[in-house]
């Protein structure tokens, strides 16, 4: 454990959310026609290559990133995911991913291609807007995964909303 780990009541220390460079740490791979692990979004603070395959990105607490994650056999595709997610501080409460290190608040979670298809196209709508979907509201995606999960089209995130979010975020205390 960590020195600067928080005590929670009776003297039982807990581990701190974040390294001890206070970044939330994703292993990327990338194994041609097996194994694709990548950023969508998102605004790297730390990269570092540990070979050929294998790199570490580092994100900042606060900030929101998308990761996709894909997997194939001798026979097709076996895992299509993505997930975006927010770094949280060390003093918040985070849900663990694979590859994340330490972890952070899930904000969409979506398993098999089609689905991931759809939000990889509510990022670019995104996108065409010209809003960085690292700086859109957390609430859309949340938004994006519960239409999908329900079977349903999202909302298009629109300047409007995104005005409004930077609105409530001014004076969030």
């Amino acid at each position: 454990m960590n020195d600067n780990a928080p005590t929670r009541a009776h003297g039982i220390r807990t581990p701190t959310a974040l390294s001890g460079d206070g970044l939330t740490h994703v292993e990327l791979t990338w194994i041609e026609k097996r194994i694709e692990h990548w950023i969508r979004f998102g605004r790297q603070t730390a990269d570092k290559i540990i070979d050929r395959r294998r790199r570490t990105v580092g994100f900042a607490p606060g900030s929101i990133f998308a990761f996709v994650r894909w997997s194939s056999n001798d026979y097709g595709t076996i895992i299509s995911r993505i997930d975006i997610v927010r770094v949280v501080t060390p003093d918040e409460a985070y849900s663990t991913l694979p590859f994340v290190r330490p972890g952070g608040e899930i904000l969409l979670k979506i398993e098999g291609w089609p689905k991931v298809a759809q939000v990889l196209r509510a990022i670019d709508a995104v996108d065409l807007i010209g809003v960085d979907p690292a700086d859109a509201a957390p609430d859309h995606w949340r938004h994006v995964h519960n239409r999908i999960a329900a079977g349903h089209r999202p909302r298009d995130y629109t300047i409007e909303r995104h005005r409004a979010w930077l609105l409530r975020r001014e004076i969030k205390p």
